[in-house]
């Protein structure tokens, strides 16, 4: 894809976030109450809806960050295996409404917004499946980069049960990155 269409995509993609009401989706409601400070830290990604921003990426983590002016700093990173490099987009996240709530809204691209919304997590914080704006937007998230299959099947059928495609997850390969 030429590089004048890329641009035209992702122009469009923040256009469409910007635009967000910030509304949860049908069947997805933020877990409350939550605590930023215990969620904060590093999570693996086990499984995501594919979007052109992760697509080809392994090995992708996420970190978040306390601010002192109550937002959060985001560090995601992953491997792309086309290209053979890490990539990786710092971002900011604030609370939709009151802190309490895991409905936040995340930027990487200055002063667009889309939703982060985590609507299930464990009492330990130990995994956590995250909604965006819509049904399309889903990830899997765990402190350890693997999960009991048994454990991510419970997962996944809490995601179906709240209105998302899970028949088209993509299972992220974590662990070593081996050089081509």
């Amino acid at each position: 894809m030429k590089l004048k269409n890329k641009l035209a995509m992702l122009i469009s993609a923040i256009a469409l976030t910007a635009c967000s009401n910030h509304t949860p989706p049908a069947g997805v409601t933020p877990v409350s109450p939550f605590n930023v400070s215990t969620y904060s830290g590093k999570w693996y990604e086990i499984a995501r809806l594919d979007h052109s921003f992760e697509k080809g990426m392994s090995h992708v983590s996420a970190e978040y960050f306390p601010n002192a002016d109550g937002s959060v700093k985001v560090i995601n990173r992953g491997f792309s295996d086309a290209k053979n490099t890490w990539k990786e987009a710092v971002g900011r996240a604030k609370f939709v409404g009151d802190a309490n709530t895991a409905h936040l809204k995340v930027s990487f691209f200055g002063p667009f917004y889309g939703d982060y919304i985590v609507f299930d997590l464990d009492e330990k914080y130990q995994h956590a499946l995250v909604s965006g704006p819509n049904h399309s937007y889903l990830w899997l998230l765990s402190r350890q980069p693997t999960m009991p299959a048994e454990q991510v099947q419970a997962l996944v059928a809490k995601a179906k049960a709240a209105g998302f495609d899970v028949t088209q997850l993509v299972y992220v390969q974590q662990g070593e990155v081996l050089a081509k």
